[in-house]
């Protein structure tokens, strides 16, 4: 809790757009303000000002975040509209860091991708704007975010925020768009795994996939677990092998630390 209320001090240095000057409240203060709302459920920054403007929530923010006085509506506004969105990512990383027990070492890092579906309205947007999240599955933490203008960056986004958080020892997780020998590569430097989602966009590796997988012979040597759960009106069964015996891939030595084994003398290459 107490690195909680050093929100703050995380967000100091966080570079602005234009100089700032004259006015009690820094642009990390108020970003603190902005973050604590949205934490409360707050959903735009007039309902975040409303509820920071209270005379209880004013008096907590003072003796728990250092946030002496809370600035009219237009101050909170503008100085929320300095903030250079790089750096606050660069600075927001860094204090959920701060936040975890011992790192991510064991933790799930997975990768989503979502679409503002208000920008696709807009006229400032000439398409809709797509955020990229690195999300801590066992702690329900977004770990970082970068914003993409379409979905053909959604692979160099994905890289840059590898580039910058710490993933070493945890299992990264992205969808069949990330599975790419570049994005695997980019993981590993990070020292840590990979799990990565293969479909259509890896056509012949999924085909060698599912031939593998669909030889009763082989699947009989294979790690297998079953889950079984209602979802609305359906009845879905999710069926999962795995093995460590990749040896039978085409080309597999390109995907970086893939464990490879003796190719099982039950496969035929011929049958794919």
């Amino acid at each position: 809790m107490e690195k909680l209320y050093k929100l703050a001090e995380y967000f100091k240095a966080i570079e602005t757009t234009s100089e700032h000057k004259g006015y009690f409240c820094s642009v990390g203060e108020a970003l603190a303000i902005a973050i604590l709302g949205t934490f409360c459920g707050l959903k735009n920054t007039k309902q975040i000002h409303q509820w920071a403007s209270n005379a209880r929530i004013s008096e907590f923010l003072s003796e728990k975040f250092g946030i002496k006085k809370v600035p009219c509506y237009y101050w909170l506004l503008s100085l929320l509209g300095l903030i250079n969105p790089k750096s606050l990512n660069e600075c927001f990383i860094k204090w959920v860091e701060s936040l975890l027990p011992e790192g991510v070492e064991g933790y799930t890092v997975s990768f989503d991708e979502k679409t503002v579906r208000s920008t696709g309205k807009m006229a400032n947007y000439k398409s809709p704007l797509h955020i990229v999240s690195a999300h801590i599955a066992e702690l329900g933490l977004t770990f970082g975010q970068e914003a993409v203008c379409d979905k053909s960056n959604e692979i160099p986004a994905v890289r840059e925020l590898i580039a910058v958080l710490n993933f070493e020892g945890c299992m990264v997780v992205a969808y069949a768009l990330n599975c790419q020998k570049e994005t695997a590569k980019a993981i590993v430097k990070q020292k840590a795994d990979y799990l990565l989602n293969v479909k259509d966009n890896r056509e012949g590796l999924k085909e060698e996939i599912e031939t593998y997988v669909q030889d009763e012979d082989l699947r009989k040597e294979m790690d297998t677990a079953e889950t079984i759960e209602k979802n609305r009106e359906r009845i879905e069964r999710r069926i999962a092998f795995t093995t460590p015996n990749t040896g039978w891939i085409y080309n597999g030595n390109a995907w970086v630390n893939r464990k490879r084994q003796i190719e099982p003398p039950l496969y035929r290459r011929g049958s794919i």
